[in-house]
């Protein structure tokens, strides 16, 4: 429910729908590289104009709104952001909210060893660790659900060292992407997918065959 996510956040972030609105959290999952964007990058060769993903994830989720004629659909992108700059929706406290992902944050660490360094939050999945996206958020202005109950999300790094672990490894080591492994996890990227998403923007047309 909207009211979830806007009650764990200052109103400048707040979602502009009555707290009772259904929403999805959309992911996207390892095998979404072959058994959605190639595909999607073969048929649409010559209208792949901004980036691939973001326009493989608008057009699939375009055909999902199209299931639901009677029905008004906002889609909210990860990748939107207001005239202030900030994000249009924060990506990884919906995802907490829906229980889809466990969003592993400072405050989850008892003995705090970063002093006055920023540290920023990851989402954990409890199957792919953090081998997935978030990639937007599908609302349903005109359906209330009041009596939905809500589902925690699994907290699989349970010890306070594995959090550490975890938190150091995204902000200070991203790009060697063991974070992702801070669990047993069940799928990961393939090594193409990993090349295409270490490879910068403008040079991931080359991979996909686009230029």
């Amino acid at each position: 429910k909207v009211g979830w996510y806007n009650a764990l956040l200052q109103p400048a972030f707040h979602l502009t729908y009555s707290d009772d609105t259904l929403a999805f959290v959309v992911l996207s999952t390892p095998s979404m590289f072959d058994k959605a964007l190639k595909p999607f990058v073969n048929k649409e060769r010559l209208k792949i104009m901004r980036d691939p993903v973001d326009q493989c994830v608008s057009h699939h989720l375009s055909r999902v709104k199209e299931k639901f004629p009677d029905q008004k659909v906002d889609i909210i992108f990860d990748y939107e952001i207001l005239p202030s700059r900030k994000p249009k929706f924060l990506a990884q406290t919906a995802a907490h909210v829906a229980g889809a992902a466990y969003y592993y944050q400072r405050k989850d660490v008892k003995l705090d060893p970063w002093g006055k360094k920023k540290i920023y939050g990851v989402c954990v999945h409890p199957k792919y660790g953090g081998w997935f996206a978030i990639r937007g958020l599908l609302l349903f202005p005109d359906i209330q659900v009041p009596f939905l109950e809500q589902s925690a999300p699994v907290d699989c790094v349970t010890t306070e060292e594995k959090r550490i672990e975890l938190l150091e490894q995204f902000n200070f080591h991203w790009r060697d992407g063991r974070y992702r492994d801070i669990i047993e996890v069940k799928e990961r990227y393939s090594e193409e997918q990993k090349a295409y998403f270490a490879t910068p923007p403008a040079e991931r047309f080359k991979l996909l065959g686009l230029t």
